[in-house]
């Protein structure tokens, strides 16, 4: 949703973004009955797609915005792209701190660096779901 919201800014006039659940859309099917690496790859591949993206913003394209209703303000991207770089450091120390919780620093060596996300998300192992 992020990388749709700040495409969204970058090609329309101040559109409206429609707010949604997130603790509902994590609930859904396709998110419990899929292994965690489904969603790693999918991120790695829209962070590539932002990135490519990211480099063609022009100085004045940073100043579009878009417009959040339960806010009721305007967003520049500029302040959606620093928004989603908090918030993807955020889940991060998430999965970390789990991580740690859980005792799972070891689980695969020589796979996770300190920061425990795989460090070949472009080619991840697929790994048997349990519940297949």
């Amino acid at each position: 949703n992020a990388f749709i919201r700040f495409k969204l800014g970058l090609t329309e006039d101040a559109p409206v973004i429609k707010p949604y659940n997130q603790d509902q859309w994590a609930e859904t099917a396709d998110v419990l009955n899929s292994p965690v690496n489904i969603s790693i790859t999918l991120l790695h591949s829209l962070h590539h797609r932002w990135y490519e993206l990211l480099k063609t913003i022009k100085d004045e394209e940073w100043q579009r915005s878009v417009f959040h209703p339960e806010q009721q303000r305007h967003i520049t991207l500029w302040q959606l792209l620093l928004i989603y770089s908090w918030h993807g450091k955020h889940h991060a120390a998430h999965v970390t701190n789990l991580r740690e919780e859980k005792g799972w620093n070891n689980l695969f060596p020589g796979r996770l660096p300190s920061g425990g996300l795989p460090i070949d998300v472009a080619e991840p192992v697929f790994y048997h779901h349990a519940n297949s």
